[in-house]
């Protein structure tokens, strides 16, 4: 009877992997949300607000993602409570590398006035850098600004960019200038 009963045991446990691994059709998403309006709170402050129309789920591939098909804004705010928005007609985040691919019409307002344009924009979350290898347009606070033809590199900030090759008006303070001969 034991024997008939692990036989039995373990012919279920293969027959509901089987049949959980036949609901899902290759390369199908194991979920899919609709009007997202997710909230990331640190010790009771708001700290990211994500709204999308979409999220498909990808959680269950080898390489899991999350992709936002129909584009997304993120509100986030600094530990100043200061608050930065960017918006994107498409998104995908790779859950393993902490990247995440902003495309088409992406726009960066940060809380300091600086205001990103480009068609695409990585963002290394983990290593706080964003950077793009396609055209784009930024003003920085100061006023000056550049076309990018090429691509840049920066800090999640702006402190540190690296354009690649680009044109635009850079202001300069004389008074800064002086004081530091």
């Amino acid at each position: 009877m034991v024997l008939v009963l692990t036989i039995t045991l373990f012919a279920c446990e293969s027959n509901y992997q089987n049949v959980k691994n036949l609901s899902l059709s290759d390369g199908a998403p194991i979920a899919e949300g609709k009007n997202i309006n997710f909230k990331y709170t640190d010790s009771g402050k708001l700290v990211t607000n994500l709204i999308a129309e979409k999220l498909l789920d990808y959680s269950n591939l080898d390489f899991p993602y999350k992709e936002f098909p129909n584009g997304i804004k993120v509100l986030y705010w600094n530990d100043k409570g200061e608050k930065s928005t960017v918006t994107s007609d498409y998104a995908i985040q790779f859950d393993e590398t902490g990247l995440v691919d902003l495309r088409k019409n992406v726009v960066l307002v940060t809380a300091d006035s600086v205001v990103l344009k480009a068609d695409q924009l990585y963002w290394d979350q983990k290593n706080k850098w964003v950077f793009t290898d396609k055209p784009y347009q930024i003003k920085f606070k100061d006023g000056s600004y550049n076309d990018g033809a090429v691509g840049f590199d920066s800090s999640e900030d702006f402190t540190t960019f690296l354009s690649r090759k680009n044109q635009g008006v850079q202001l300069v303070d004389k008074n800064k200038i002086d004081d530091a001969k």
